[in-house]
Formats: C-alpha cells, structure tokens, sequence
C-alpha cells in the first residue's frame, strides 16, 4: 500500500503492515503477541490467546513457542475448530499442540473448543461452558482469512451467518454448518473476537492481499460485506493487519 493507502487504511478501522518476507512478519506478530500477553499477567496476573488454524500461522507459531514469557499464566484457545477429535489431521487442536504448545510455551493451559458430542451444536454449549470460566476477555487473538473472505469461521454460506456476525451476539461458542466448511464448526462469537485487546488479522501471499482489499473496496461501495470486513467494523479498535507475499 501507499503511504496514502496506509493513511485511509486507518481511519477504516485496520492498520496495514507490510513485511519484506514471512519470517520476518512471524517473528514481529510474534514479539507483538508475546509483549501483549506479558503486559496482561503484570497487570491481571493471566494472559488469554486465541489463534486461528490453517497453515499460514506455522512460522509465528515456532516463533511464538519459544518466547521467554511466564507460559504457565496463559491460556491458549482457539478462534474457530471443526467438528472433528483431536485425532483427525483437520483438527485446529492437533496442530496447536505440535506447533505452538511447544518449546516454552508447553506450560500453557489449552482450552479446546471440540467436546465429544452428538452434535456440534452439543460441543458449542460444552465448550462455552468451559470458557466461560477463563479470564475474558482476551489479551490476543490472531485471526486468519480465506480467499472467500471468511474469517474465524463466518463463512458467507453459512446458516447462521446474520447470528456469526451479531456484534452483540452473547453466546461465547458458536455452531457453523456452511457447504463450503466441508464439516461444521466451532467459533468464538464476533464479540468475544473483537473484544481482545490486540486483534491481529495474518494473511499472506497476492491472493489474499487482492482479497482483503477487494473485502475493503466491497464495503466502501455499499455492496455485500464480506466476513472480515464485518469483523473490521464491528471492532472497537484497528484491527492489526499482517501481510507478507
């Protein structure tokens, strides 16, 4: 983006950083998160993360995992899961626990949002359960996006959508059946996202840059809104938007 891009990027509720290179922007989302979860155990005595699937948060997971920070003070969840065991490869769990809960950050408290149930409406209401006894709101929480412009899992064919994206939606957890989710899923509310105080949006490659700000351009015309344009206005803050190609 131009520094006039930048400049309107801002008064749209998203601050735009641009890296060279992956790595580079894994390991500032990393310090960014790290700092941010510090602050929060000085001040409360418990820091509170939640971070996305998929495989473009790998690099800022390995980076993560290793920062010196009192890791036995957090609690790690997740933004969204599908409805599948731990054991499954499609499982947001399995890959947090092999990529992020590692290192130093083995010490954290994993909150999953997958509960054995008949249903994934079943799990939302076991999970909020026990979510709702952790410290909100969130410290952090890394979403991702597809190239539908879907992000935790408010994907645009989903049943429930106008629910998913209720700004003041008071459920914790959330059940998702949409075609193209390929099995329901489990969300954090739009509140209980926008509610963090650092929300970071981490996307790479042309494709998505060209998706995201299409979502922008959408919004501004009055056409359709794409998920994560939603999240962006419904966010009380700028939400921190990572790019890298």
């Amino acid at each position: 983006m131009t520094a006039q891009e930048t400049a309107q990027a801002a008064t749209q509720g998203y601050d735009w950083t641009a890296f060279s290179d992956r790595e580079a922007l894994a390991e500032t989302l990393a310090d960014r998160v790290a700092e941010t979860l510090s602050a929060a155990i000085e001040r409360r005595g418990a820091g509170f993360l939640a971070v996305s699937g998929g495989t473009t948060p790998g690099r800022f997971f390995a980076a993560l995992s290793s920062r010196p920070i009192a890791w036995d003070k957090v609690t790690v969840t997740l933004v969204d899961e599908r409805f599948v065991p731990p054991s499954s490869p499609r499982s947001n769990a399995a890959l947090v626990a092999d990529t992020l809960l590692r290192n130093a950050a083995s010490a954290a408290r994993f909150a999953p949002l997958y509960h054995a149930a008949d249903s994934a409406a079943d799990a939302a209401i076991a999970a909020e359960a026990e979510l709702a006894t952790l410290p909100w709101p969130l410290d952090a929480a890394v979403l991702g996006m597809g190239t539908d412009g879907h992000t935790a899992s408010f994907f645009p064919d989903a049943d429930t959508l106008p629910d998913l994206l209720d700004p003041h939606n008071a459920r914790i957890v959330l059940p998702v059946e949409a075609a193209s989710a390929g099995e329901p899923r489990l969300t954090l509310s739009m509140p209980r996202l926008t509610g963090a105080g650092f929300l970071a949006l981490h996307i790479e490659g042309a494709e998505k840059r060209a998706v995201f700000e299409a979502a922008m351009q959408a919004a501004i015309q009055g056409d359709d809104r794409k998920p994560i344009r939603a999240v962006i206005e419904a966010s009380p803050r700028p939400v921190n938007v990572f790019w890298a190609p």
